[in-house]
């Protein structure tokens, strides 16, 4: 295939990555870049008529259920275990002067 991968390439790259690479890591770079480019090259010469387009692999559905209350307003029972309280809530020290 014709995907040139220029030194600039993997130079401007590594920057935009914020690597340091050696030589033989730059090199090694750019092998695997024009390895991947090759490979969606190669997918793009498939046929895909009569394929319809997905958003997923798998098959998804709405896992939320709906939102119903199931264990009541347990206000009261919860500021039973509080030390302190005041209009129906925790009271607690001031933290902040």
């Amino acid at each position: 295939m014709a995907n040139k991968i220029t030194e600039e390439i993997i130079e401007y790259v590594s920057i935009l990555a914020k690597l340091e690479l050696t030589g033989e890591e730059k090199e090694q770079a750019r092998r695997d870049m024009s390895n991947m480019l090759d490979y969606i090259d190669l997918m793009g010469e498939l046929d895909t008529t009569g394929i319809e387009p997905m958003t997923h692999v798998f098959p998804v559905q709405n896992v939320f259920r709906e939102d119903v209350e199931t264990n009541g307003n347990g206000s009261q029972q919860t500021l039973q275990n509080a030390p302190e309280q005041k209009d129906n809530m925790f009271k607690v020290p001031r933290i902040f002067d």
